[in-house]
């Protein structure tokens, strides 16, 4: 019978037979007793003591309009029996926060923290409290400058990292006032990068960290352990409205081209690539010979554009940007976007079965149709609607499609249109058979109608019918 290996127990130790070679002992940890405090704790005091004091509250207060009885809100009552609701004035209030990056007062917050904001406050972390005026906002990338008059007081600031540095599992601190419970600090590390399904901007491409984030945090900072911005503190993905780990923070990188933009005296301009395209799926791949999914089937491209002039076309597959991967719209845009027109960003294609690396000179969006921005006046379906005529221009505002035509819904106001169900987007494509190309035919079918109005609208490439009488 084989001899076992362990062939008894005496008072609590096994004993080895002796026809067993026993493992060789791993080498013993070298370990000692803590000498000095230092060595004891280990904290991010110091850290927090240099940033925090550039992270500010930012309180908004807007006055709106409430009817005292909202069964008179109803527009087919307002329309037909001329009811008129008697209002009331209420103040809604929203919190978040923001980071200082100049020290003359420039803060940096989200565009939905101060967006319809009449009084925009700004309460330092001495408590001291500022009127903020909005110097630029953004919603396409949600973001905003705000300046304060600090009247020579140069304040602290947080200064930019580059957040095309960070890598998952890399410490962070989000630094904020969650609830207005007043500016709180919590940790975490980076839990993911180029996460872009979160938001129904082209250009969102957040960093995930589990540092808790929480109502009130959106605008503050996320910082690394060496005191650098790596991020704007956003969103959370939660089912109860409070932190379960999934924050979101808009990388600084974009954030710091959206300061510089500003700084330099106009607004941010995106530089423009001139394709559109689609994710590249297991199927697609295997279509395309590609070795496995990931980058974007070009399904557009615009003719004379820089994507046409480096000599791209549709079918081929953008894989990355500057070296960095790209897998959807989002995440080219967001690679796009971080450069201004003039540069040339390294971009490497996938076509024929070969892949090469081209250079593409990014240039601002041609206006090739004139505007003629207006604001349709009359009794219509789209009377208070601001509508254009679309360019490549144009659609990188709106987010559409390069290649689109036509008179385009940019804003349904708070007006007879958006009581009728229009949405920023919609093209207008023909009125009672007449087919629409530009504002002024638009205006004119709108007026020819004689009270009845056959439309047929584009939304994201379906097309609806509407049908108003009156």
């Amino acid at each position: 019978m084989k001899p076992s290996i362990f062939s008894g127990v005496l008072g609590g130790f096994f004993v080895v037979a002796a026809s067993v070679t026993a493992p060789m002992a791993a080498p013993a940890q070298q370990t000692s007793v803590p000498q000095s405090m230092t060595q004891v704790q280990l904290t991010f005091a110091p850290l927090v003591k240099r940033v925090a004091p550039a992270v500010v509250n930012v309180y908004t207060r807007t006055v709106v309009q409430q009817p005292t009885n909202p069964f008179f809100n109803d527009p087919f009552l307002q329309r037909f029996f001329g009811v008129n609701p008697q209002m009331r004035q209420r103040v809604q209030q929203s919190l978040g926060s923001g980071v200082i990056v100049r020290s003359d007062g420039l803060i940096l917050t989200n565009n939905h923290v101060i967006a319809g904001g009449q009084d925009i406050i700004v309460a330092l972390s001495d408590k001291r409290e500022f009127k903020a005026r909005v110097i630029q906002a953004d919603s396409r990338i949600d973001l905003a400058l705000l300046k304060i008059e600090t009247r020579g007081e140069k304040l602290p600031v947080v200064p930019f990292g580059n957040s095309d540095a960070a890598q998952v599992g890399d410490l962070v601190l989000a630094i904020g006032d969650p609830f207005g419970v007043g500016q709180t600090v919590t940790m975490g590390i980076i839990s993911a990068l180029a996460r872009t399904q979160v938001s129904a901007s082209d250009y969102q491409f957040f960093i995930q960290t589990d540092a808790a984030i929480n109502p009130g945090n959106s605008g503050g900072a996320l910082v690394t352990t060496d005191g650098k911005l790596v991020g704007i503190n956003s969103s959370i993905v939660s089912n109860t409205g409070s932190s379960v780990g999934v924050g979101f923070a808009i990388p600084a990188n974009l954030a710091k081209r959206f300061v510089d933009g500003t700084i330099s005296g106009s607004a941010m301009k995106f530089a423009w690539f001139g394709a559109d395209g689609q994710p590249v799926t297991s199927e697609i791949a295997r279509s395309l010979g590609l070795p496995k999914p990931g980058g974007v089937l070009l399904k557009s491209v615009f003719p004379k554009g820089p994507a046409a002039n480096a000599g791209l076309k549709v079918g081929d597959v953008v894989l990355a940007i500057d070296g960095f991967s790209v897998d959807d719209m989002q995440s080219l845009n967001y690679r796009i976007a971080t450069h201004k027109a003039g540069d040339a960003p390294s971009v490497k294609v996938a076509s024929g079965g070969q892949v090469r690396e081209v250079t593409v000179k990014l240039e601002l969006p041609p206006e090739s149709t004139p505007r003629q921005a207006t604001t349709i006046t009359g009794r219509n379906p789209l009377t208070g609607a601001k509508v254009e005529n679309l360019s490549p221009a144009v659609a990188l505002d709106l987010q559409m499609n390069a290649n689109a035509k036509g008179v385009v819904v940019v804003s349904p106001g708070n007006s007879i249109a958006a009581q009728q169900g229009f949405q920023e987007g919609d093209i207008v494509r023909s009125i009672n058979g007449v087919t629409i190309t530009n504002v002024s035919n638009l205006t004119a079918a709108l007026e020819q109608a004689n009270g009845q109005w056959d439309m047929v609208i584009e939304r994201d490439g379906h097309m609806l019918t509407l049908s108003v009488g009156g």
